[in-house]
């Protein structure tokens, strides 16, 4: 929508109160630059705008100007707005708008108008601030060591996390404004020179593709530019710590910054990097190689328990020792309901408890979580409803999730577990089997913008197994990862 200023001060004014509703929250203030009787005004969003900044920096300037145009004197608009920016203005920030569209959305980002009378161009102020939460560690990421800093709700403060981690000059973002109504600020940034091209144009393309009345949380994007949406594992990685992008922007990936969310999207993403943790990196490389062994363990006993458990008791009791049967068998004895609604009782008792514990402010969710599972599974077993071996199986599943260090990952394997229970009731282990065959043919398929799920396994790449299962020592890692296909391959 073109502008069709006009040289009226009123008529521009009566223009704005048309196009934002005669709003209460939006301030029109009319004033004179007192020595020559210049009439102008300001408009902007209460709430958004810095009031200080406003009064200090942009109307008691223009109230008090002295270096000013004569009105009676023949000036041109440019030598009036050249005035304005160059002699009055304290403001760092200042643009101009060719279209009314675009004023009112500067507005709305807090920004502040200036019109002046007699002048057809429309002065935009850089004084947008709002309130917002303080930088603080990250609750879905939290780490014994490294940073403490996590995003914040503000998509300026989290560019300059990153900035002051990573003062290269080819650091790049590119801005974009998704959502044809909330008009939400995205950033792209990458580093240039190191970022492949051809990834960076996949990502590009998909954006820019995106077609949506509002954008309130970075899990919308996900899922309108993912690969495959009917994949239950995630194909970008969500975080809320700047370090942990820092170093995935250096890997040469490149991230996704959405205002008004703490968390930001890496892509590409792979299998291993969900058993990955920022902290991996800051402990020396024994510790944080055993660690890592445990999570894969620990990931291996979450999908895999409650169904060998089920395939055991039902078809494959042969596997079972002789002295650990009759165990099982004294401990069963009483329980009505076959081993899978056993099984399913107790994990899906598991799962009800674990939303509850978060929805649930966090002293009352957390004793929620411990004595709603210690009561419950206690009173099934007196009750005969499930047998003791099957509370210590759902225990053990239930520890195992919490060691997983990304919560999208640790979905995806909750999702799966089910899937595995089923398959182990109807065909024992050779539907586990089954199942684990389409599992993997599907990792093997899945591709993340272009990168394979499953590298470096496959394909095979032999000289990033070095940050795979274990990690190996940091001089001994002097070539950035293969799978992202950077420019500059050298790390140290």
């Amino acid at each position: 929508m073109a502008a069709n200023w006009s040289e009226n001060l009123e008529d521009n004014l009566q223009l704005m109160r048309e196009m934002l509703g005669h709003s209460p929250d939006v301030i029109f203030r009319t004033f004179r630059i007192t020595s020559y009787q210049w009439k102008v005004a300001v408009v902007c969003l209460d709430g958004l705008v810095d009031k200080a900044a406003l009064n200090e920096q942009v109307i008691k300037p223009l109230m008090l100007a002295k270096d000013f145009p004569d009105p009676n004197s023949e000036v041109t608009e440019e030598q009036i707005k050249n005035a304005i920016a160059d002699s009055v203005i304290w403001i760092a920030e200042i643009n101009e708008v060719p279209c009314l569209n675009d004023c009112v959305l500067q507005i709305m980002e807090g920004n502040t108008a200036l019109f002046i009378d007699g002048v057809t161009d429309v002065i935009i102020l850089g004084t947008a601030e709002w309130n917002g939460r303080a930088i603080e560690e990250p609750l879905s990421e939290a780490t014994v060591r490294g940073s403490r800093e996590g995003f914040v709700e503000n998509i300026r403060n989290n560019t300059a996390l990153i900035r002051r981690r990573i003062k290269d000059p080819n650091f790049s973002m590119i801005n974009y404004k998704i959502g044809r109504r909330s008009k939400t600020n995205v950033s792209l940034m990458y580093i240039k020179g190191l970022t492949n091209e051809e990834l960076l144009l996949k990502v590009k393309s998909r954006i820019e593709r995106i077609d949506i009345d509002e954008i309130p949380e970075s899990g919308y994007i996900e899922q309108l530019i993912e690969d495959s949406y009917l994949s239950p594992f995630p194909q970008m990685q969500n975080t809320e710590r700047p370090d942990r992008v820092a170093s995935a922007l250096l890997e040469g990936r490149v991230a996704l910054l959405i205002d008004g969310t703490p968390f930001a999207l890496i892509i590409p993403v792979t299998f291993s990097m969900l058993l990955t943790s920022s902290e991996d990196y800051y402990e020396r490389w024994l510790p944080s190689s055993l660690i890592r062994i445990l999570r894969y363990g620990a990931a291996f006993i979450a999908l895999f328990l409650p169904a060998l458990y089920i395939a055991l008791i039902s078809y494959n009791h042969g596997l079972i020792p002789t002295k650990f049967v009759i165990s099982i068998a004294a401990g069963r004895e009483g329980v009505p309901f076959p081993s899978i609604i056993e099984a399913l009782i107790m994990e899906i008792t598991l799962e009800i408890l674990r939303e509850a514990g978060l929805r649930l402010p966090k002293p009352i969710g957390q004793t929620v979580g411990i004595v709603g599972g210690l009561v419950i599974g206690q009173a099934a077993v007196q009750a005969a409803i499930v047998s003791p071996i099957m509370v210590i199986v759902v225990a053990l599943t239930a520890i195992s999730s919490f060691a997983l260090p990304q919560y999208a990952g640790g979905i995806a394997i909750r999702m799966l577990r089910f899937a595995m229970m089923l398959a182990a009731a109807v065909l024992g282990l050779y539907g586990m089997m089954l199942l684990l065959i389409v599992m993997t043919v599907h990792l093997v398929k899945l591709k993340s913008f272009g990168v394979d799920y499953m590298e470096p396994i496959v394909p095979i790449k032999i000289n990033n197994w070095k940050d795979l299962l274990m990690r190996m020592p940091l001089n001994m890692m002097k070539r950035r990862p293969e799978m992202n296909k950077p420019q500059d391959r050298t790390r140290q």
